[in-house]
This record gives C-alpha cells, structure tokens and sequence, in this order.
C-alpha cells in the first residue's frame, strides 16, 4: 500500500483486485454469449441492490451526468414541470439540465451541509402541480444526506414521479424503490460500487418505463430508453456498441456487492464513516455537514486553526493518500474525503496515519496516535 496512492476522494473509489482482474480479461464481441450473459446478470443485480422487483435496469456507456439526462428526459412530457430539490452542487447540475431541453422547473435549495426537508417539500407541492420531483441522495460537495423515504412519501401523495440520483449512494446505502416509491434512481458505477468510472446506470419502475412509452417523443437518441430496452432484455441484439469490459468488470463488483450482503454492507459504510470522523475529530478536525444529514459514504472536513488546504493535502498526497478540494464557495476551506465502496479498515488505519503524518510535518499535530486510537474504538466498540 505504501507503493501506491489510496484513492479517497468521493469517487471513483478504490478498486477491488477482483475487479480489476475482470477488467484485464480479453474483450469479447458486445453480441455474443458472454456479453449477454453478463448484462443480464448485471441487470438482474442491479435491480436487487435498489430493491426493485419490477420495471428495467439500464446500464449505458456514459456517466452520472448522461445518467442524470436519461433519468429525466425519459419522464418528463410537454407543459410539463420539475421540482428540483437540491442539497448542493448537483442539486443544481439537474436544474442546469432542466434548462438546457427547456423543462420548466423549479429549485427548492437547501442551505449548503444541510437538506431540505419533508415539510418544505410537501408545501411546494401544495403550491404547484409538479409531474416530475427529483433529488440528489447524497451530494458530493457537502457530504449531506437527503431524507429520500421521507421525500418519497410527499411525492407519492402528490402523484408525482420520483427521481433519485444515488450516484454517490446506491450500493453504500439503502435505496427501497419498491418500498418507498421511487420511480428512477440513477447512479454510476465508480463510487459505492468501487468499479472503473466509465458506466451511466439507470433503474426504471415499471410506471416510469409506462411513462415514457405513453410520450410520442423525448429530447434524447442516445438516451432513450426505448432503444435500449431492446438491448437490456436480448444483449444480443445491437444498438450501440457498449463499454464490454467495464460492464463486465461492474458485473464483478455487482457480485462482490451481494456476497457482502445489502445490510451488512450498508452497516459497514456507516461503521466506516464513523471511525473515519472519529480518527479525524481526535486530530483537530471539524465537519462542514450538519450532524443531522451525515452522509456515510464521504466526509467533508474543515481544517484545525493553521491548516492550509492546499499545502496540506499536497503533503498528504506525499504521504499516499489522495483527498479532494472544495466544490464552489468550499473551495480552499474543506476537503472532502471518501469512505466508499469496499473499503477497509486497515485503508482507513492507514488513511488516518497518513494525516497524522502529514500534520506532523507541518508542525501542527497535537495528539500522536490519538486518530487510529479513536477509529479502533469503533471498529472494536
């Protein structure tokens, strides 16, 4: 490990062995057999991780953002209009979006490092008639958490759809769109999932695939879902040629995925992230989030009085570890740290023994030890 950079910005994520040996395998043909096993076995997969027993899973060569594309321009009519809850950067990105095809929309922003909430919600749906209601499940430059069930229950009483972006959620924590009511949640395959980056993926329920036949047409050709449908259901037919190794890579994590166990796995991250802010607190850190929308899939952290952003996560690359900046008006005041994906304890031991270090060498560590010492704590509590 001390050979290599630990990759802990909020995504990608770190890369399983196992997965990086399915993504060197030889490239077969995108028709062919094992093409079509895979993608169907993915499909399946995915679907059980978000909790779907019907509707179409998606799996696209692309990214979050022409995720977020496919996500809405599939459900969202003429005259019709979205409600965008935004909880921080791509919060507004799906507004952007919006503008970009002329959706009619509105934005319901929270505060940066909090969300909004249910109560606020449901009064903007008693203000106008929304056909579509999207949010962000956990954004990436504040770290905060939206109350997605919650949410799910104002929409679902308004007769909206419900769109999710779990890009830095599905996989790491719990997603019931059967249970709960969601109509699409999309997510990419390079964060909880600890795949390459390189796939746009996409659940439909079976009332959002209804809604999109029952439009003559949407702005989109690449992202249709009609003319993957086809493709998702025979691999063997041909539309566009996909991303053959990194599906079958994703494939493998899918499996790594479910051999963990969902609840299993969605405990861990939340063990994780709480021996993450505990080793981090014990060394003079804050947090920008709200305690009360702590995401367990990346942290973003404020420095101890004397610590410079840039100088110490340049020190802190040094010592092996790789962080991210601030997104916008964070920039330079935070940075955010991932715990994602199939992270381990020992990475986080040695994460937090890279930051010690790095804060020794600018001369502002005040408690030798005291990091790892408060993250065993947890993982042995």
């Amino acid at each position: 490990m001390s050979q290599e950079k630990l990759l802990l910005i909020p995504g990608p994520s770190p890369v399983h062995p196992r997965i990086l040996e399915v993504l060197a395998r030889p490239t077969v043909s995108h028709v062919g057999p094992e093409m079509a096993a895979e993608l169907r076995e993915a499909c399946a997969n995915l679907k059980q991780i978000v909790y779907c027993s019907e509707g179409d899973a998606f799996i696209v060569s692309g990214g979050g953002t022409l995720a977020m594309e496919m996500a809405l321009l599939n459900v969202v009519g003429p005259g019709e209009r979205v409600l965008v809850l935004s909880q921080g950067y791509f919060g507004r990105r799906m507004g952007d979006i919006c503008s970009a095809f002329q959706i009619a929309h509105d934005v319901l922003e929270a505060e940066w490092g909090t969300v909004v909430s249910p109560e606020d919600l449901a009064a903007a749906l008693g203000r106008a008639d929304y056909a579509v209601v999207v949010c962000t499940h956990v954004d990436t430059a504040t770290g905060a958490m939206a109350p997605v069930e919650a949410y799910a229950a104002r929409v679902k009483a308004a007769g909206s759809l419900f769109i999710v972006d779990g890009v830095c959620a599905t996989g790491g924590v719990p997603e019931k769109m059967d249970d709960w009511g969601i109509d699409v949640v999309f997510s990419a395959a390079q964060k909880c999932f600890g795949a390459p980056p390189g796939l746009a993926l996409c659940v439909f329920s079976r009332r959002a695939v209804d809604k999109r036949r029952s439009l003559a047409a949407v702005p989109a050709y690449y992202t249709d879902i009609l003319r993957w449908l086809p493709v998702m259901t025979d691999p063997t037919v041909y539309f566009a040629t996909p991303c053959v190794n990194e599906i079958r890579a994703f494939g493998e994590g899918l499996r790594i995925v479910l051999e963990e166990g969902l609840e299993a796995r969605f405990a861990r991250h939340i063990r994780n992230a709480e021996a993450v802010r505990a080793g981090l607190a014990a060394m003079g850190f804050g947090f920008f989030t709200h305690p009360s929308c702590l995401a367990p899939t990346l942290s973003v952290v404020t420095y101890p009085e004397g610590v410079e952003d840039k100088a110490f996560r340049s020190v802190l690359y040094a010592n092996n570890i790789v962080v991210a900046g601030g997104l916008a008006h964070t920039g330079g005041k935070v940075f955010r740290m991932g715990h994602m994906g199939n992270l381990t304890a020992d990475q986080i031991r040695f994460a937090l023994q890279a930051v010690e270090r790095s804060l020794v060498s600018l001369g502002a560590c005040r408690f030798q030890g005291a990091g790892v010492r408060a993250a065993d704590r947890i993982f042995h509590g």
